[in-house]
């Protein structure tokens, strides 16, 4: 009986070795393709590639029938470190995806654009398309003005801002309607040297940026003084949605545990 009990075992953690083979494969095969498209701004999407490793590791550990001769223990407390961080996961992602489909109200008096990578020639595809959603909102807010948030990094031609100003002044924006925030380097940055240039009894502004990162520059701003702070979300690519969301999953937590916001 003890035989057939372990036996068993042993053949339900290779079935479910199979998934995580499965798993790694498919994580390796998308950490390939984000690299085959040149478009990635970061090399975070290498987290898909550690990713794939521990899942063939603990594959190999399934299918070898190693798990089940750790301790019951051991195996228990691992469950519930798993299943307490994938809960927190699924409740972060949650909360990001609720700012998918902001608009913003009208007349606003100010909206900051969140800078993105500035490419040799021009804005990312991600930067460009917040800055045609900042158009879109301009051209209906003629009274609006806008901030455009972005310092130059090693990789950049120019500030993501001067990039920022000069397409939305090639498309027919105001340069009167547009102020440079040339000096920040991340989404705290952003924020925080934005509000510097707005005056201080202005609360309620926009913030125009990717649809996956609206939750977190809404709750950065009204951290920072803009009490009420209303996103406006741009679209953002299908295939790189996935590696979006699992940075912003780890910007989130970041933010929160640094108490930004």
């Amino acid at each position: 009986m003890t035989f057939s009990g372990t036996n068993r075992e042993k053949k339900g953690g290779q079935r479910v070795a199979v998934v995580f083979y499965a798993l790694a494969a498919l994580f390796a095969l998308y950490c390939i393709g984000v690299i085959a498209s040149k478009a990635a701004g970061t090399k975070f999407f290498l987290v898909w590639l550690a990713a794939a490793f521990l899942c063939a590791g603990t594959g190999f550990l399934l299918q070898k029938g190693l798990w089940e001769r750790l301790p019951q223990p051991v195996r228990a407390t691992a469950l519930a470190v798993l299943g307490a961080g994938l809960a927190c996961f699924l409740a972060v992602e949650g909360l990001i995806v609720s700012g998918f489909f902001a608009e913003g109200s009208g007349k606003l008096p100010y909206i900051v654009v969140l800078g993105a990578q500035m490419k040799e020639n021009g804005p990312s595809v991600a930067l460009a398309k917040r800055l045609d959603r900042a158009y879109e909102y301009l051209q209906e807010n003629p009274d609006t003005l806008c901030v455009l948030s972005g310092g130059k990094g090693e990789n950049e031609p120019v500030s993501e801002a001067e990039g920022m100003y000069a397409y939305l002044v090639e498309k027919g924006i105001g340069a009167d309607r547009l102020i440079l925030e040339d000096s920040s380097r991340n989404t705290v940055q952003n924020i925080q040297n934005s509000r510097k240039l707005i005056p201080d009894d202005i609360e309620n502004i926009g913030i125009v940026t990717s649809n996956f990162h609206v939750f977190r520059g809404v709750r950065l701003a009204k951290a920072n003084g803009f009490s009420e702070a209303e996103g406006i979300a741009a679209p953002s690519g299908v295939y790189f949605l996935p590696n979006n969301m699992l940075r912003e999953f780890f910007g989130v937590m970041k933010d929160w545990l640094f108490g930004n916001m």
